[in-house]
């Protein structure tokens, strides 16, 4: 049956991912990937303070399977992020292709962190 929880988190995460995707590349006119970027990120909040929750005990097992393994599996994408920036630094926007890298790390880490953070505030 958790399966079942991780099947509907995925079938809400992918089609979000695909959507904010186009919605955030349409807004520019630029080479760097801000749509897996935005993506990767808000699921490193989203996970970082689900985190927070169910150390603090506010979230049950079944809402880690559903947000967690579900939503945020499917929402974010470390192949995408791969092959954008190897596809970056093959076009021969390597600072692009780098600035991909080092921006994703920082800002996922420090998404996570705020997550936590704000689950620690909320329910800590």
């Amino acid at each position: 049956m958790t399966w079942l929880w991780v099947v509907l988190g995925a079938a809400i995460g992918a089609p979000l991912r695909y959507l904010t995707d186009r919605a955030v590349q349409k807004r520019h006119d630029s080479l760097f990937p801000w749509g897996t970027f935005t993506v990767n990120v808000v699921g490193c909040l989203i996970l970082g303070a689900l985190t927070g929750a169910v150390t603090e005990g506010a979230a049950s097992s079944q809402v880690q399977l559903l947000l967690g393994t579900g939503l945020c599996g499917a929402l974010t994408t470390y192949s995408t992020f791969s092959y954008e920036t190897l596809r970056l630094a093959e076009d021969g926007a390597r600072a692009y292709a780098a600035a991909n890298v080092v921006l994703s790390v920082v800002a996922g880490l420090g998404a996570a962190f705020a997550g936590v953070a704000l689950a620690e505030a909320l329910w800590g």
